[in-house]
Order: C-alpha cells, then sequence, then structure tokens
C-alpha cells in the first residue's frame, strides 16, 4: 500500500470514532485484528475486540471527539499523538475484574494519547494504545494533580 492509502484509512478510522459509528469502525478492522492497551493485561482478539475497545469509550464518553496532532505514516504502519475531549457520562471500564469507574458528569478537554496501528491489505491487524490516564483521571477529580508550577 502507499503512504497515502494507509493515511486515508487512518483518517477513516478517526472519523468513525468521531462519529461514534462502531460498525463503520469496525469495517476497517482485519477479522484477526489484536488490540494491545496499557490498561488491560490481556489483548483484545477480533473485531469483537476491536468493538469493545470502542464501544467501551464511547459510553463513557458519548460526545467523544479525537484531534490528531502529530503522525507518522509508513506503507502498513500509522503512529498517531491525539488529543481528545468529551463529557464522562458512562462508566470507564477498567481492567477485567475490576468494577469500573463511576461517570463524573465532568468535561475533559484535550486528553492525550498515542497509538501505533499496523494496516495490511486495507485492514487494521493491530493496534498498540496509550491513553494518558492519570492526565484523564486528573480532569475528572478522580486523581489529584500537582499544583501549577510545582512539578
Amino acid at each position: 500500500m502507499s503512504v497515502q492509502e494507509t493515511t486515508r484509512i487512518d483518517d477513516a478510522v478517526i472519523a468513525a470514532w468521531n462519529a461514534h459509528d462502531a460498525d463503520k469502525f469496525v469495517s476497517y478492522c482485519a477479522d484477526d485484528i489484536t488490540w494491545y492497551d496499557v490498561t488491560t493485561p490481556q489483548p483484545l482478539k477480533g473485531k469483537d475486540g476491536a468493538r469493545q475497545f470502542f464501544q467501551g469509550w464511547v459510553t463513557a464518553f458519548p460526545d467523544l471527539n479525537l484531534r490528531v496532532k502529530n503522525r507518522l505514516v509508513t506503507e502498513d504502519q500509522v503512529a498517531d499523538e491525539i488529543e481528545f475531549s468529551g463529557t464522562d457520562k458512562g462508566p470507564i471500564q477498567g481492567p477485567p475484574g475490576t468494577p469500573p469507574l463511576p461517570a463524573t458528569g465532568k468535561k475533559v478537554t484535550n486528553a492525550k494519547g498515542t497509538y501505533f496501528s499496523r494496516i495490511r491489505d486495507g485492514k487494521v491487524v493491530e493496534v498498540h494504545t496509550y491513553p494518558d490516564m492519570a492526565g484523564l483521571l486528573m480532569q475528572l477529580g478522580m486523581m489529584p494533580s500537582a499544583p501549577q508550577g510545582k512539578m
């Protein structure tokens, strides 16, 4: 694939997230996709696993909006730094076996994360995600933040 095609697929994936369209999102995933997330001890497998990851975020933040800040693209890989915003109106799922965090009703702005995707034959086959959970929890008031200018 070309860099332009890989970029087009990544743009379409971001658009599906912003439209909160799980079916569209999953249509860009390979049947055997493997999803690794820093907050989950075991990878999520297949389209069902990818849908589960997607739905968890959209349930917690029904007005979720992603914005790509930086992107590196090759013929078969994408690395994106993103910022996201949204209002925490649903539970935030933690690792399996842990209770979800209750909704706070608070707005999150410019929360950060990165992800790395591998694409084969026009489909996403592997994803590694690294959301800034400490920053997110600070914005939600669930974790203390450092006083301004004291870091």
